[in-house]
């Protein structure tokens, strides 16, 4: 007898674009029209804008870690790992599952929606003494350790080792940097109140970026407000500058400066996912070149999307203008594309994507934010009221929309906590131990696993 075997809907990643992608496929698709799998290590879509709120304790972790199991359309197979490497003339997806066991996974139509990682330069002791701040486990990690400088510095008699551990230094500029410097330094400054020994102009925050302006994409005006408030807040900024070296205690400037430090925070951008180099196709400064359509050229039933792929902007009407990599276009992208998954099934038209971009809204912690939807510059409380109904009304559960206004409210009513939940109890932690970038194969070790492995299903 012949076997008919449904279609193969193979999804890599559980950001923005990955799930947006599933949760359509899920309403649209009939039953028994096409098998889908999600390739996710973690159970969870992470709500990323609000990371900096999870490191400075208003947020919890679980508030912006939305299950990927509460859909009540729910059938997708989800295979926990990461996918390492793609073989497209095979049709065969690599997956290192969270057992550290590596198969194949066989697929008749792919979305590619892995995302980005940390951006990291050939600086000495950059990945071995930095943090990150693009996972939940680092902002739970960073929370920690900063909380734990506190309790260092207060038990210390050596001046020399309080100061170092009460000067906190974060790189980058732009909003994921901004947002973490802000956040932090409010959190430590509240600390005052339970660490009466500490000097409290021994703390200080700085927060440095190689280009000439803060968060530029906001243009001028709203960027120099915001560099105004965190400098009245204290933390000293400097442009123009970025990290020579990192040691275990101390941090060297490009201008030469030398600062003795505990706490090195790295948020200097983001590039695409190292998958995206396993394919050997065409890339725009990392990202996977793409149609408007979202489909990689020459390939079939390859699709890619979010912050891994080049998505050309059709809003902006300039050559060669590719989508910012930000949620706003990921989670729209995502609808975008499995219409236009289904639309091939099915043998219609696909569908460009075309999306004017909304604003932007930064959130710098208590009543102070900057924010420009729809192009209207705002500051103060109505920009705060602006950022967090944003973000509010783009977590994609009820149960999610719950557990942050009861954290904001809570932390509103009651302030900050300073308890560390053990983290620092064991080995440290740092940028390079959180996302497993050495991971990757090349395309020739894809492509020569795809060959040797025989049956690509096991």
């Amino acid at each position: 007898m012949d076997t008919v075997t449904r279609p193969r809907i193979l999804v890599v990643g559980a950001g923005f674009a990955g799930v947006g992608c599933v949760r359509r496929l899920e309403r649209k698709l009939a039953p028994d029209e096409a098998d889908v799998t999600l390739v996710s290590p973690t159970s969870y879509q992470l709500y990323l804008p609000l990371l900096p709120q999870v490191a400075s304790g208003v947020l919890t972790p679980q508030s912006i870690a939305v299950s990927l199991r509460r859909s009540k359309r729910y059938r997708t197979r989800i295979l926990p790992g990461g996918a390492i490497g793609v073989d497209l003339k095979s049709k065969v997806c690599v997956v290192r599952t969270i057992t550290d066991q590596v198969v194949n996974e066989r697929y008749d139509y792919i979305v590619l929606a892995p995302g980005s990682v940390t951006r990291t330069f050939d600086i000495p002791g950059l990945t071995e003494h930095a943090f990150g701040m693009k996972t939940l486990a680092e902002a739970a990690y960073v929370r920690d350790h900063v909380i734990s400088q506190l309790d260092l510095a207060d038990a210390s008699d050596d001046p020399a080792e309080r100061a170092a551990r009460l000067q906190f230094v974060v790189v980058g500029g732009g909003y994921a940097g901004t947002e973490t410097a802000a956040c932090l330094q409010r959190l430590t400054h509240a600390a005052l109140h339970r660490y009466p020994n500490l000097d409290p102009k021994l703390i200080k925050w700085h927060l440095i970026d190689i280009a000439p302006k803060l968060m530029p994409e906001l243009g001028d005006k709203l960027g120099r407000s915001a560099q105004e408030i965190l400098s009245r807040r204290g933390i000293e900024i400097s442009l123009g500058v970025s990290i020579a070296k990192a040691g275990a205690q101390e941090v060297t400037f490009t201008d030469g400066r030398v600062v003795p430090t505990h706490t090195l925070i790295w948020t200097a951008g983001v590039v695409a996912s190292p998958l995206i180099a396993t394919l050997g196709a065409e890339t725009v400064r990392g990202r996977l070149a793409v149609d408007a359509e979202m489909t990689l050229p020459g390939q079939d039933g390859v699709f890619a999307l979010g912050d891994a792929a080049a998505v050309p902007d059709k809003a902006k009407h300039e050559p060669g203008a590719v989508c910012p990599p930000t949620a706003q276009h990921a989670m729209r992208q995502g609808k975008v594309v499995a219409d236009n998954v289904i639309a091939t099934l099915r043998n219609k038209p696909l569908q460009p994507y075309v999306h004017k971009d909304l604003g932007l809204v930064v959130d710098l912690g208590g009543k102070d934010a900057v924010s420009k939807p729809l192009g209207i510059e705002l500051r103060g409380l109505p920009a705060q009221a602006v950022a967090r109904g944003y973000h509010w009304s783009a977590l994609r559960t009820n149960v999610a929309k719950t557990r942050v206004a009861t954290n904001w409210l809570l932390n509103a009513l009651a302030g900050d906590d300073f308890v560390r939940t053990g983290f620092q109890s064991r080995t440290p932690a740092r940028l390079k131990d959180f996302e497993y970038t050495n991971t990757y194969l090349t395309p020739e070790q894809v492509r020569a696993r795809v060959e040797g492995s025989g049956d690509a299903t096991a």
